[in-house]
């Protein structure tokens, strides 16, 4: 799943709780440290559901590639990659949130949002899709280690192993963005109208989880395409990187139930998600920055 986290990790005008407001500088670090511990613990906690999506999606099917045996086969991938994955996507969201500074009550504010995210999603992916390769081909192999994989990606395909899907993985980010930054922002905004003041936390968490569910539905068919092309064998056509030769593949042999296969977990771990992540980063950061303020 890992990229789970990244997509609740946005800015929104109306939330009062700090997760979601824009970050001063000297609590910058302290925003940064919160997203990767809160990175790391929503991966490794919904990690089983992102190996049965993967599973479910995988061109030898679910049984054979390994069903519901070993479903943390690869969680030392999405350790490892999990905390610098939110490293990278801060640091971009918030200089390019800086660069594209608007008022805050412009009509502009949900595109800035969109933007600063799709950068993040974009630079993230650098250091995202390794992880994800190496994860995703030891959730259906469960006999081999995960040292084991990436020794063999590198040794067979060189770097470039490590970085196939990286456009797919981009093309399924970017759009998934799109959908649930300004679903996200209109649910706030319609709950903030009927109640007649800002909404708080928890209620941020709801339409974190329903604008992510929603967004990780219409966003399936390409999610299946990453995994296709990730777990393609080298040399085959899948393998070369192409995202509608992949789906028109999966649409052929598989039909529609191909293209959304997975969507079941992928939309409760992405949805879940939200409300994991948001409480993690949120306990974190207000830990880190009372520390800081009693440090001398």
């Amino acid at each position: 799943m890992n990229g789970v986290a990244f997509r609740f990790c946005s800015v929104s005008k109306y939330s009062l709780c700090g997760v979601c407001g824009a970050m001063e500088r000297p609590g910058f670090m302290a925003s940064l440290v919160a997203g990767g511990v809160a990175g790391v613990s929503v991966d490794l906690i919904l990690y089983p559901l992102d190996t049965i999506k993967t599973r479910l999606q995988s061109p030898q099917g679910f049984n054979k590639a390994g069903g519901f045996r070993g479903i943390y086969a690869g969680v030392p991938s999405a350790a490892i990659g999990s905390f610098p994955n939110a490293a990278a996507f801060f640091i971009t969201y918030e200089y390019v949130k800086w660069f594209l500074h608007t008022d805050s009550s412009s009509y502009l504010m949900p595109m800035k949002h969109m933007l600063a995210a799709s950068a993040g999603e974009v630079v993230a992916c650098l250091i995202r899709v390794p992880s994800e390769v190496v994860k995703q081909r030891a959730q259906v192999s469960s006999s081999s280690r995960t040292f084991q994989i990436f020794s063999n990606v590198l040794y067979q395909e060189g770097i470039r192993g490590l970085y196939r899907g990286y456009t797919s993985t981009v093309l399924r980010e970017i759009p998934f963005s799109l959908v649930q930054f300004p679903l996200w922002e209109s649910l706030k905004a319609l709950w903030s109208w009927r109640q007649d003041h800002v909404v708080d936390c928890w209620q941020s968490a709801v339409c974190g989880a329903f604008a992510g569910g929603f967004a990780a539905v219409v966003t399936t068919p390409l999610d299946v395409a990453k995994t296709r092309i990730m777990l393609a064998k080298v040399g085959s056509s899948t393998a070369s990187g192409n995202v509608l030769s992949a789906l028109h593949g999966v649409w052929r042999t598989q039909g529609l139930a191909g293209l959304f296969a997975g969507v079941f977990p992928r939309t409760a771990a992405i949805s879940l998600g939200g409300f994991i992540f948001l409480g993690a980063y949120d306990q974190t950061r207000s830990l880190l920055l009372e520390l800081g303020r009693g440090s001398p």
